[in-house]
């Protein structure tokens, strides 16, 4: 029977949605108010999901402490108060969206987890806009 467990957690973090290789004009008609050049910041939520068989000696899928502490050192650590353009190289050539923000936290966790156990981020940028990748 496999289930899927949840960790919910946040990080703040500033970021620019803009392409060096295209002029500001067309940056500001693509991307508006977030190619602003002194970037602005969101208050993410992200929730992490687990999906495994239920084992039968412990009763979890994973032990939710594990999950937490890997989120806080794999994640928050690195993302949190941070300029996502300047200051984490993850995102030094990949524009900083939402879209892409949750991929590279699913390639931080994924690595770290039993290869047994499937992985979905969802990440909220904003309350009403959020995106979710479970590496398909």
């Amino acid at each position: 029977m496999e289930v899927t467990v949840n960790r919910k957690a946040h990080f703040n973090a500033a970021h620019r949605l803009y392409r060096k290789d295209w002029s500001f004009e067309k940056n500001d008609a693509v991307f508006g108010k977030c190619n602003n050049p002194n970037f602005h910041g969101h208050n993410y939520e992200l929730i992490v999901s687990v999906t495994g068989e239920i084992d039968k000696e412990t009763g979890f899928v994973m032990d939710m402490k594990v999950l937490k502490d890997l989120i806080e050192v794999e994640v928050e650590d690195q993302l949190d108060h941070k300029n996502l353009n300047l200051e984490v190289p993850e995102f030094k050539n990949l524009n900083p969206t939402a879209e892409n923000i949750a991929v590279v936290i699913y390639n931080k966790l994924k690595p770290k987890l039993d290869a047994k156990l499937a992985l979905a981020i969802t990440l909220y940028e904003t309350p009403r806009n959020f995106v979710t990748y479970s590496g398909k």
